[in-house]
């Protein structure tokens, strides 16, 4: 059975708080699973892929066994949504790097723009199952 693909979030991160709630609204077939990056999960799973855990402001999508990082993780996980999500998909095409210029100055002032939590958010009960530890 293949992995299940899962999104890595600051789990401290207002932003992306809102963001993982906002998947898990639309992924109706539960084709996503979460770890916070403060999680033991992503302490164990992303420094195989050298991930720098201290230095790190991006989500990011571990999917067949490749971690996709910035606005590709992004993009990735919007054509898995129900609804006109999976058109912003069509944006692929763009270069990387201007993608990822538009998503760092978001990432950069995350904290600023929508506020962060003293500690990670905890799923519902019923959400439970759909997060690594």
């Amino acid at each position: 059975m293949k992995a299940q693909p899962v999104i890595f979030f600051d789990g401290v991160c207002n932003l992306c708080n809102a963001s993982v709630q906002f998947v898990i609204e639309h992924d109706k077939e539960n084709y996503f699973k979460f770890s916070a990056l403060q999680g033991e999960y992503a302490q164990e799973v992303l420094p195989k892929f050298n991930v720098n855990l201290q230095n790190l402001n991006s989500t990011l999508l571990l999917e067949n066994g490749k971690l996709y990082t910035k606005s590709s993780s992004a993009l990735r996980v919007a054509k898995k949504l129900n609804g006109l999500w999976p058109l912003l998909y069509s944006f692929i095409i763009v270069p990387k790097f201007l993608r990822d210029w538009g998503y760092d100055i978001i990432a950069k002032n995350r904290y600023k723009w929508w506020g962060k939590q003293e500690s990670c958010w905890v799923p519902t009960p019923e959400l439970k199952s759909k997060f690594y530890n």
